[in-house]
């Protein structure tokens, strides 16, 4: 589609991102996305990790009188974005299960005097009426939907919480949506369309190439090369990185090799304390430590621009994840690598994964049958209600519901609470739902071998992951600086 927007209403946009954000001109994409959004239409965005997403919303947001509301699925991101707003001079409240009962009477009266321009919120306190209601009190101009992929069923990181989204739309007067993904094949693409009901919405894709990062695949043939190689490559690079590992096991057994090699590491995982994660993320902020070891729970809202390299020992398991780990370096647009230790045995523990990931006959009729306990006691049962009394493990739990809910056997409402619509399915026709999966499974398992293609591809791997998402291609096809490329004689 062509480009938004006219010289008009671009001077005094352009004034305004140099009052509140310092900036002297947009980034690419940024003006067209803004322009859009302020014509009142509904505008996809498909941008970089790094490039400026938020500015579309947050510079849209001061131009609108009335209240720009953000859905974000991470609460470290949204604290992040209100204090960066509010240190700028541009009010902002974030609505999230952290605000003490004061902080959150403070912020509804906020919204409700039409002092905040911005409003972010959960998924799951969108859900809420009497947060709509409040909302309702004032104009809501623009509806923004951050992460959008995790509403396609078809993203690398599906969330079921994002379906009712529409429905709150709706309920908030139908404003114009703004919805911003880094990382969305053309399938998601038309899924965030479809699932939002945006049909026509101004399409504003930057392209997933990024000049900056350098990219590399270093062969391994057995753990002990793979660990000598990983040190070799953290005493050459330069600052402060991430390596990310499969399991928190490996997480934690390279961290103790590392510490005993005389490197300066941490490591970060979802079992260690809150207190101790939060001391982890605050040293990796300050550069104490040369690399965070972690699973792929860390990464996600940290604005640390200055990451000069993410090392995956590790295959990741889609190239979506992995695009968006690696996206990490290089955010304040200087030079920053990416690495990626493949040794070909490595796919068996991904395979491994994915077996533990689709739900059988007998994990479909347990939790049906916890949906059944809970809907005698209660209709619509919250997450955490479930999972009480689940047999089935959390993750095993939430494929289940997120198979039902696309199936129409379990509809996700507002409020964070689930509907059984289909009480009385048999166990036969519980096996024949979970034979209908079999075209995720198939399709992960494309996913997986796509990364495998990208391990061993014998060319530009900027050009392997350019052609992965779907976008053009590099001219004379080639970066010039990946390790396919600057081997074969074409560095620049």
């Amino acid at each position: 589609m062509e480009p938004s927007g006219d010289k008009a209403t671009e001077e005094p946009v352009a004034e305004r991102i140099r009052e509140y954000f310092g900036f002297r001109k947009f980034r690419p994409g940024q003006a067209e996305a803004v322009h859009s959004a302020l014509k009142g239409r509904d505008t996809l965005v498909v941008m970089p990790t790094g490039s400026g997403k938020s500015l579309c919303f947050q510079l849209t947001a001061i131009a609108l009188e009335g209240i720009t509301v953000v859905v974000s699925p991470l609460i470290s991101l949204m604290k992040d974005q209100v204090d960066n707003l509010l240190d700028n001079g541009v009010w902002a409240v974030g609505m999230n299960s952290t605000l003490s009962p004061t902080q959150m009477a403070a912020a509804e009266r906020d919204i409700a005097r039409g002092r905040a321009s911005i409003v972010y919120s959960t998924p799951e306190r969108l859900g809420d009426p009497a947060f709509r209601k409040l909302l309702k009190s004032r104009k809501v101009e623009l509806f923004v939907v951050d992460e959008a992929h995790c509403v396609s069923q078809w993203g690398h990181d599906f969330r079921p919480d994002y379906l009712a989204l529409r429905e709150a739309i709706d309920d908030l007067g139908s404003p114009p949506v703004m919805a911003l993904t880094a990382t969305a094949t053309p399938d998601v693409i038309e899924d965030i369309l479809a699932q939002l009901r945006m049909p026509d919405a101004e399409f504003v894709h930057t392209g997933f190439y990024r000049s900056n990062l350098e990219l590399n695949v270093v062969h391994t043939r057995n753990e002990a090369e793979k660990r000598a190689l990983l040190l070799q490559q953290l005493h050459e690079i330069k600052g402060t990185g991430i390596i990310y590992s499969a399991t928190i096991k490996a997480v934690e057994d390279l961290t103790t090799f590392l510490s005993a090699a005389g490197l300066p590491v941490d490591c970060y995982h979802g079992r260690l304390s809150a207190k101790r994660r939060a001391e982890a993320q605050d040293r990796f902020m300050a550069d104490e430590f040369k690399a965070l070891v972690a699973t792929n729970a860390f990464g996600l809202g940290i604005d640390k621009p200055d990451i000069r390299f993410v090392l995956h020992y590790h295959l990741p398991g889609t190239t979506e994840a992995f695009y968006q780990e690696f996206g990490r370096a290089g955010r304040d647009g200087d030079r920053a690598c990416s690495a990626l230790l493949y040794d070909p045995k490595d796919r068996k523990l991904l395979r491994f994964f994915q077996a533990k990931s689709y739900p059988d006959g007998d994990d479909l009729a347990n939790a049906h049958h916890t949906l059944k306990l809970l809907h005698k006691d209660r209709k619509k049962p919250t997450l955490k209600d479930i999972l009480a009394i689940s047999p089935l493990s959390p993750g095993r739990m939430r494929v289940c519901l997120s198979l039902f809910t696309a199936r129409d056997i379990v509809r996700y409402q507002p409020g964070g609470r689930y509907k059984l619509l289909r009480p009385d399915m048999t166990r036969s026709e519980l096996a024949r739902t979970g034979q209908s999966y079999r075209e995720r499974q198939e399709r992960d398992l494309r996913k997986h071998q796509e990364m495998v293609g990208y391990a061993e591809a014998r060319r530009c791997r900027w050009q392997t992951l350019l052609g992965y998402f779907g976008g053009e291609g590099l001219p004379n096809e080639r970066c010039g600086h990946c390790d396919h490329c600057k081997v074969r004689g074409m560095s620049r």
